[in-house]
C-alpha cells in the first residue's frame, strides 16, 4: 500500500484530469469483464502497461512486481479448473499414475486460461487508476458523483487506518529484530504470534486516538481536504472516447465471428 501511494505521487499522470481517469478504468474494466476474451485482455493489459509504465513513468520493474501478486494467486486457484483427475483421459492432455490420469480437456483449460487473463487485465485495470490517481482525487470525484457522504469518509478513515497498522505492525517488527527475535524458526513462529496479539490492542487504540484527534479539531463526520482541480482536456476526452468505442468494436467482432 505504501509503495502503490509513493509512485501515485510520482507518476507523471497525477494531473491529469481525475475524471477522465476513472471514466477510462472503468468503463475498460467492465467492457474487459463481459468479453471474456484472451485478445481483448491481452490488448487491454498492453495499453494499461504502456500508459502506467511510458506515459506515467512508473518503473517497470515495481510495476511487474506488483502484477505478479494477482498472477500467483490467480495461478494457484485455477489449478482446480487446469487440474483433474479421472480414469478416462481427456482430449489436452493426459498424465497417467497408476489406474488414474491427471488429466483435462481443452474447454477447461481455455475457460481456465480465459479466467486468469480477464481477472489481470482488470487487475491491470485498478492499477492504473490506483498508480496514477490520489485517493484525494478519488473521493472528490466520488462526492461530485453524490455518492453518500458516509461511504466516502469510510473509505478515507479506512486508507487513513491502514497506514496506521502498517505503521504500528513495522514498529513491533523493529523492536523484535533488535531483541533477536528471528535468529531462527522457532523463535520466529513465537515471535509472529506475539505480533498478531499486540498488534491488533495497539492499533486499536492508535485509532482511537486519531478519532479523538479529528474530534479535538471540530470533526463532523466530514474530512475537508484540499483538492486541485484539473481542468479536462478535449483531445484526451476524444482518445478515451475513441479507444472505448474501438474496444466495443473490437469485442463485437469477436462474438460474431469468432
Amino acid at each position: 500500500m505504501v509503495v502503490v501511494d509513493k509512485l501515485c505521487y510520482r507518476s507523471k499522470l497525477r494531473y491529469v484530469n481525475a475524471a477522465e481517469k476513472n471514466a477510462f478504468a472503468l468503463i475498460t474494466l467492465a467492457l474487459c469483464i463481459t468479453s471474456r476474451s484472451i485478445l481483448t485482455s491481452l490488448l487491454v493489459m498492453a495499453v494499461n502497461s504502456f500508459l502506467t509504465l511510458v506515459k506515467g513513468k512508473i518503473p517497470a520493474r515495481k510495476y511487474w512486481k506488483l502484477m505478479m501478486i494477482p498472477f500467483v494467486f490467480l495461478l494457484l486457484s485455477t489449478l482446480a479448473i487446469l487440474i483433474d483427475f479421472s480414469r478416462t483421459p481427456m482430449d489436452c492432455y493426459a498424465i497417467r499414475v497408476g489406474n488414474w490420469y491427471i488429466t483435462n480437456s481443452w474447454k477447461q483449460v481455455l475457460y481456465g486460461v480465459q479466467l486468469i487473463f480477464t481477472a489481470l487485465s482488470s487487475v491491470s485495470c485498478l492499477y492504473f487508476l490506483s498508480l496514477n490517481t490520489t485517493m484525494t482525487d478519488i473521493l472528490t470525484e466520488l462526492r461530485r458523483l453524490h455518492v453518500p457522504n458516509l461511504l466516502v469518509e469510510l473509505m478515507m478513515l479506512i486508507y487513513r487506518y491502514i497506514f496506521i497498522l502498517m505503521t504500528v505492525a513495522d514498529n513491533i517488527r523493529n523492536s523484535q529484530n533488535s531483541r533477536l527475535g528471528n535468529k531462527d524458526y522457532r523463535t520466529s513462529l513465537r515471535s509472529f504470534a506475539g505480533l498478531i496479539s499486540v498488534l491488533f490492542v495497539r492499533a486499536v487504540k492508535k485509532a482511537e486516538a486519531q478519532f479523538n484527534g479529528l474530534e479535538s479539531r471540530g470533526y463532523d463526520t466530514e474530512i475537508r481536504v484540499l483538492s486541485e482541480h484539473y481542468p479536462p482536456k478535449t483531445r484526451e476526452i476524444v482518445w478515451i472516447a475513441a479507444y472505448e468505442i474501438g474496444l466495443l468494436i473490437f469485442i463485437i467482432f469477436q462474438k460474431i465471428w469468432m
